[in-house]
């Protein structure tokens, strides 16, 4: 019996400017532009649709401007979906119609999200031990003995020295602060997990590690995780299945190995010629 999806999506339409009937019908690959020609808005997504699945790893990968870390604020509730619809396990409420208050609920319940600028995610001058506690605290958590020893735990679990749960993470290098913001997305146990361009930035021996421990938290703790990259590399360690976004929609979709190993839509030849 196939699983239930923990996340569905359906038409996941963006669009940045005032809009017109003609936005989504002239742009996109088909058209080589995501700007409408009658009303100059932006369709940064475009009837987006797709299922992520219980201990699946999703891959989003496209150029700069493709709308992948759009697609990716709007499943996160960073940014707000001009239509469209989003449906989190087996209910049948679309949670982009719930309000505000409810949309934080979910997401400090069931999501975490680590982002490409490790500033996004943490507050710098708060020691590592008060970010992952600030999280907790929005996840219901009040006892502090309780949320110092999650803290250490997960801190632990990500290769940062629990001595230094005080200090800032101001004071750590870019790889251990995105394990910092590693251990805060992971918090509150979440059944989904955003990475967005989460090793951009990095040398690549702290690539490496980051890469290996994402894949080791990933398959110990069974998350469903949506990884960002414009880096097919770390697409192909990390994902198993993956959707090609350009102009703002997915132009191919597949079990990642059949796609970077014999991509169908010339844009998805592409990219895979351009990084051999």
């Amino acid at each position: 019996m196939m699983s239930l999806p923990v996340m569905k999506a359906e038409g996941l339409t963006k669009i940045y400017g005032i809009g017109c009937p003609v936005c989504r019908e002239s742009t996109g690959p088909g058209y080589e532009t995501n700007i409408c020609r009658e009303c100059g808005a932006v369709v940064a997504c475009g009837d987006i649709s797709f299922e992520l699945y219980p201990d699946e790893v999703l891959g989003i990968v496209g150029e700069s401007g493709s709308g992948k870390s759009t697609l990716v604020k709007l499943l996160y509730f960073d940014s707000e979906a001009t239509h469209g619809a989003i449906y989190i396990n087996d209910s049948a409420d679309n949670v982009l119609s719930l309000s505000p208050f409810q949309k934080r609920r979910i997401r400090n319940s069931r999501m975490g999200m680590v982002y490409q600028n490790p500033h996004y995610g943490l507050r710098m001058e708060v020691t590592s031990g008060g970010n992952i506690s600030e999280r907790l605290i929005m996840a219901g958590w009040r006892n502090i003995a309780a949320m110092r020893a999650r803290a250490s735990y997960l801190l632990r679990k990500t290769e940062i020295p629990v001595l230094r749960i005080d200090e800032p993470p101001a004071n750590f290098s870019g790889g251990e602060q995105q394990r910092v913001q590693i251990s805060k997305a992971l918090s509150n146990n979440p059944s989904i997990l955003f990475l967005d361009e989460v090793t951009t930035g990095l040398d690549l021996s702290v690539q490496a590690r980051v890469l290996d421990l994402i894949r080791a938290l990933q398959s110990n703790l069974h998350l469903s995780v949506i990884v960002v990259s414009h880096d097919l590399g770390v697409i192909r360690l990390l994902t198993t299945r993956t959707m090609v976004m350009k102009y703002g929609r997915v132009v191919e979709s597949g079990l990642t190995d059949q796609i970077l190993e014999d991509p169908q839509h010339h844009y998805t030849q592409l990219l895979v010629s351009s990084q051999l």
